[in-house]
């Protein structure tokens, strides 16, 4: 038995259904959930206290308690935050529970170089202050943003009402531009439903945050990805 525990914003309704679902299909696997408050996504001093370590590594500590094999922050704060502050978490987890981690943003580093993409469409429910500050940071990773969509609501709940069709939209909306890979970056926006179908209308990678979490976490356990092709073709190849 595989046990996937996820760190999750208090305020998400997509990634614990959207996960469970996933894992469903795969033999063996069952995915785990604690919670920490995040109500909205801003640059200002309330929106990033949210993410100070402490209450993450406090929910960490829950997850150890059901003896989880690998701990995932389930959430996208270091596109933003910058990504030492998943290197971070990750080695807090780690020395805290001794249970091998792994976060969202890091995992989706780890499948755009494996992908070879260096261009990519990007796709959130965020404002615009903190699309351009994702942008400037993935920048400074090599990555360059061809097109981008972002919906301007910073309520984190509200993430999770905008309507598929609307995602849906919004990821077709950037395939062009010579996009390598387009990337909903979010773990509370409904982009996991529509990325498979997406990926096969436009030929480009489509990756979900809520895949790629998976994705990660799986491979920190040393399982297989396959079982991940009905939600992220091209990350169950890798």
């Amino acid at each position: 038995m595989i046990r996937l525990g996820m760190l999750t914003p208090s305020s998400n309704t997509v990634l614990e259904p959207v996960t469970s679902r996933m894992v469903d299909t795969m033999a063996g696997v069952t995915a785990h959930f604690s919670r920490f408050t995040v109500r909205e996504i801003t640059l200002g001093d309330r929106g990033l206290a949210q993410f100070d370590p402490e209450p993450m590594l406090a929910a960490a500590d829950l997850l150890a308690h059901a003896k989880v094999d690998v701990i995932s922050w389930n959430g996208t704060s270091a596109s933003w935050l910058g990504l030492e502050s998943d290197h971070n978490l990750v080695s807090g987890i780690e020395h805290r529970t001794g249970i091998r981690a792994s976060t969202c943003v890091l995992s989706l580093m780890d499948a755009l170089a494996a992908l070879g993409v260096r261009r990519y469409g990007l796709v959130t429910p965020y404002t615009s202050d903190v699309q351009e500050q994702i942008i400037r940071n993935f920048e400074s990773h090599g990555l360059t943003c061809a097109n981008e969509r972002h919906f301007g609501i910073s309520d984190n709940f509200a993430f999770g009402t905008i309507e598929p069709h609307k995602v849906n939209d919004a990821v077709r909306s950037v395939a062009r531009d010579g996009a390598e890979a387009i990337i909903v970056l979010c773990t509370n926006l409904a982009g996991a439903g529509i990325a498979a179908e997406a990926e096969r209308d436009t030929a480009i990678p489509v990756i979900d945050s809520v895949a790629v979490t998976v994705w990660g976490a799986l491979r920190a356990a040393n399982h297989p990805t396959s079982g991940l092709a009905p939600w992220a073709p091209s990350l169950a190849d890798l």
